[in-house]
């Protein structure tokens, strides 16, 4: 790891301070993805990726992590602990305080403590601290043991020295906050465990100690009170693990890693084919950068593709097949189990969680690092990789055969796209940055099409619930008429016939009202395109309008809020004093159109949720799990799941 790693002399200079923490508490959507069980998880990403950091700069070998009742986390490393000497621009104030309490500082802007890092906005430690009730720090260093106490984003005092320590490295315990997160949601064991080790396979060598309570287990849980987690092979066991009840082409897998031009870093992966059991696509893809999941994927996925795809058509040259040059990378990975690791220096992302890696030069670097590994692997494997090739012509033929009998069918058709009647479209020419509103009812998309951007937004209002294609034969699939004005609306077809490249708007937006009825519409809307477009979900199309309950305003000023939480903090914070107007919404038919717009329509003020699949390969089977029981025929599952689950579900009537 020499070449990843930074400077050793990690000091209070290192860390740079660039603003305050106020906003957090207020709208945590804006830094963790939202205020549910799946944000307040994301709390223990960003504590544990700090470890992981030190980790991958090489000054850390062991984490452990405690999962304890109540909602409490401890996480410890053994790394150079974080600085607590007086900060050079707040001499008052120790370095450790400052980057608990303030929204954007940390070692991680100049470059010079850490090389590569998954935590790069400096605000992973200062959220959670705003976000929990709890926090306590201690740092072992240079002898001594500090401690520091925090709550809800404030310091209770000064950092103390309470001992003495022959060790190093950096504790943190925290619990959630409950005003934030509700009293109701809790972590969950299992996840825990599975994102636990899938950060161990991502770092091989690295050793994650994670104990839990044993009140917190369950015996169909299959898990030990301790369990440590070691992968000396890394993300080629990860693979070979998510695979084991899967058939393999030729049993072979593509592993290795190879550092990056430019001393930028290093890239590992590991590849394999799948056998397809049916119909739809069997292969995934999982990267990662700085071992953060980019469920979005980037640059280093675009050039490992790119890199496999020039060496299966060289191979191909090679052996005479000529059908080789006709290859894609959808061939190509339509069928592949593919997880790709960077450690990249000074990454860019996309979004405050870093879904997507989008730094331009990896594309290049991670290609010309993988290129000549995998022409090596193919001329030395060379029988399998044969059977490989003609596995993935076998996929191209059956791709150029179906876009034959398309266009077989396109000639017969008439010219003119079918539209449904009721669909109001955009101008726009081309799909790119338009949108199309799915809407719940005539009088919601009456607003709607009054406040909607002409040019890039189109409104498609639905009427009622829809069928629930999980239950339903594929005959009343194609019978159903919201479905029929769904898919001709899209343009894209369903199913086997689904077809990207014909996708008429970039974004797909479902927008509910925000009650019971409207998010089991919202549910079955996203079955729907579970079910029978999941490429739609994968390359991140589908999003859900997030429309205010209240408006709480005076004469003077108006705020609009979308949880009771939200609004009594508004009204604590800005109307002391005063007793101000508050509306609830109903209903998106209560707003009128310029409400409408500025709270849920204009890209400049709105909030979208999109909507996204699991990040790994155990929660992606059973997802698969989860919707044919809850939204299958047998109504037993959905009523047991709610007897399970009732207790975490505040529900508003």
């Amino acid at each position: 790891m020499s070449n990843l790693t930074g400077n050793k002399d990690y000091s209070a200079k290192d860390i740079k301070v660039l603003e305050g923490l106020e906003p957090v508490r207020l709208r945590p959507g804006m830094y963790i993805g939202g205020s549910d069980e799946k944000a307040m998880h994301h709390l223990i990403a960003e504590i544990l990726d700090n470890s992981v950091d030190e980790a991958v700069a090489g000054y850390a070998t062991d984490i452990k992590i405690d999962l304890l009742p109540g909602n409490k986390i401890i996480i410890r490393d053994n790394g150079r602990g974080i600085p607590c000497d007086p900060h050079p621009k707040y001499p008052g104030k120790s370095a450790l305080e400052v980057i608990l309490t303030s929204l954007h500082s940390g070692g991680k802007f100049e470059g010079g403590a850490y090389k590569t890092s998954g935590g790069l906005h400096g605000v992973g430690i200062s959220v959670v601290n705003a976000l929990s009730s709890q926090m306590e720090v201690k740092v072992y260093k240079n002898g001594t043991i500090f401690e520091q106490k925090f709550s809800r984003g404030l310091c209770l005092g000064p950092v103390e020295e309470i001992g003495e320590t022959r060790s190093k490295g950096t504790e943190v315990m925290f619990v959630p906050d409950t005003e934030i997160f509700g009293e109701k949601t809790r972590f969950r064991t299992q996840k825990i465990f599975k994102y636990v080790r899938s950060k161990a396979f991502l770092f091989k060598g690295l050793k994650i100690t994670l104990n839990i309570d044993p009140t917190l287990i369950t015996d169909d849980m299959g898990i030990e009170p301790t369990t440590t987690f070691h992968f000396p092979e890394g993300i080629k066991e990860f693979l070979q693990d998510s695979v084991k009840n899967k058939t393999i082409v030729s049993n072979m897998i593509f592993a290795g890693e190879a550092p990056l031009a430019n001393d930028k870093g290093k890239v590992e992966w590991a590849s394999l084919w799948i056998e397809p059991e049916t119909y739809e696509k069997s292969g995934f893809t999982l990267s990662y950068c700085n071992t953060v999941p980019t469920v979005e994927g980037g640059t280093h996925e675009a050039g490992y593709r790119s890199a496999v795809l020039k060496s299966l058509k060289q191979f191909g040259e090679m052996i005479n097949n000529k059908k080789a040059a006709q290859i894609t990378a959808d061939d190509i990975f339509g069928e592949a189990g593919v997880i790709i690791s960077i450690f990249y220096k000074n990454p860019e992302f996309q979004g405050q969680t870093k879904e997507k890696f989008s730094s331009s030069d990896a594309n290049k670097l991670t290609e010309n690092a993988v290129r000549d590994y995998f022409d090596h692997f193919l001329i030395e494997n060379k029988d399998q990789a044969i059977t490989l090739l003609d596995f993935i012509v076998e996929r191209s033929e059956e791709r150029l055969k179906s876009r034959k009998a398309k266009e077989t069918t396109r000639k017969s058709a008439t010219k003119k796209i079918r539209l449904p009647g009721k669909l109001t479209d955009c101008s726009k020419k081309n799909s790119e940055d338009t949108e199309l509103f799915l809407v719940e009812g005539d009088s919601a998309g009456g607003s709607a099409k009054q406040g909607r951007d002409r040019e890039t937004q189109a409104i498609l209002p639905l009427k009622g619930k829809i069928l629930n294609v999980a239950s339903a034969s594929t005959d009343k699939i194609f019978a159903n008429k919201e479905i029929q004005d769904m898919v001709e609306a899209l343009g894209c077809g369903m199913g086997k016939d689904y077809d990207e490249s014909k996708l008429r708007y970039e974004r797909l937006v479902i927008m509910t009202d925000a009650d019971v009825d409207g998010s089991h519409i919202a549910t079955l809307l996203m079955t729907f395109f579970y079910k029978e477009m999941p490429q739609l979900i994968e390359n991140g199309h589908l999003f859900l309008a997030c429309p205010p309950l209240f408006k709480v305003h005076n004469k003077s000023k108006s705020f609009y809020c979308f949880t009771e939480e939200e609004k009594d903090q508004v009204i604590e914070k800005e109307f002391k004093g005063v007793k101000p107007m508050v509306n609830r919404f109903k209903g998106l038919g209560e707003m009128n159109p310029s409400q409408l717009k500025e709270t849920t329509m204009d890209k400049k003020t709105r909030i979208l949720l999109r909507v996204g699949l699991p990040d790994f390969v155990e929660e992606i089977e059973e997802t698969k799990t989860l919707v044919e029981h809850l939204m299958g025929k047998e109504a037993k599952h959905r009523f047991k799941f709610i007897q399970e689950n009732a207790s975490f579900v505040e529900v508003d009537v």
